[in-house]
């Protein structure tokens, strides 16, 4: 087995098939994965029942409460768009589920079908963009935490999910969830803007433009200019970006608490299907 570093940030673990990893080989995916907060596997040849295997691995499974979940396998979602969809799911930069008092540990994504063209995904280190953070920046966030929220994109509202995308549907047209459950489920947790992260230790920015609302105890227009600095400086941040080309095969496991991702929404008419697997979490702190 060998794990290479890519550019920006991840690696590529090679010479290993993830169904039949032993002990020594699980344990340097699981350092490759706290490390380099993403990890890239090629010509991976998975069932749904080998994909479940490796993610309970590395914990407990999230069962999605907002996307459709596979008909036969409740833990997998179904991360599609079919050829009559505009809108996709995961596109712009975000973290998943940072909108939860117990951020989840990160997602296990297997390609299924592919387009012809289009549809990778990009990833950005926020362990990278701690590090590179101007000190005036750094002094500013500093003991700060901010407000998650994810009721704007899955709850009742003009500007929700439901009401603006057509990814992620059922056949008959309705939703894995009806929205009034979804706003019961939802909740404001605050986290810190800087993190400790819990499997490396090393420093995360965590904030995100998805779910990152407010920094708390500033003032909005003080809170939204440091925000907008701090994304900025993640959007310009090209030394610590990578963009991952599907293939099939492809599988790539990223952790939330120290990664951005986004998923590229180029490849309209064409079908693109994957299966995902989330992991719980833990609370973080500074």
């Amino acid at each position: 087995m060998q794990v290479t570093p890519v550019d920006g940030l991840g690696a590529e673990i090679t010479g290993v098939d993830i169904k039949n990893l032993s002990a020594s080989e699980f344990d340097a995916i699981r350092a490759a994965f706290a490390d380099h907060g993403v990890i890239f596997f090629r010509d991976q040849d998975t069932t749904e029942n080998d994909h479940i295997a490796f993610a309970e691995r590395f914990g407990d499974i999230n069962i999605n409460r907002f996307f459709a979940a596979h008909p036969d396998y409740p833990q997998i979602a179904l991360v599609a768009k079919e050829p009559d969809q505009k809108d996709n799911i995961g596109g712009g930069w975000h973290t998943d589920h940072s909108y939860d008092h117990e951020p989840a540990l990160g997602s296990v994504l297997v390609a299924r079908q592919l387009p012809d063209s289009g549809g990778d995904t990009m990833f950005a280190s926020m362990y990278k963009a701690y590090e590179t953070l101007p000190d005036t920046l750094k002094d500013k966030v500093e003991g700060r935490k901010a407000l998650h929220s994810g009721k704007h994109i899955y709850g009742e509202g003009p500007n929700s999910y439901y009401n603006t995308s057509d990814a992620g549907s059922h056949d008959d047209g309705t939703n894995s969830i009806g929205n009034s459950a979804v706003a019961d489920q939802l909740s404001d947790p605050e986290h810190p803007i800087v993190i400790k992260h819990p499997l490396s230790g090393k420093k995360a920015l965590y904030v995100n433009p998805a779910f990152t609302r407010e920094v708390v105890g500033m003032e909005k227009a003080e809170s939204d200019e440091l925000l907008s600095d701090l994304y900025t400086h993640v959007f310009t941040g090209h030394g610590f970006q990578h963009r991952f080309k599907w293939e099939p095969g492809s599988i790539a496991m990223w952790d939330n608490r120290s990664t951005w991702h986004w998923a590229m929404n180029d490849y309209q008419g064409q079908r693109r299907i994957m299966h995902r697997i989330t992991i719980e979490g833990c609370p973080l702190s500074a």
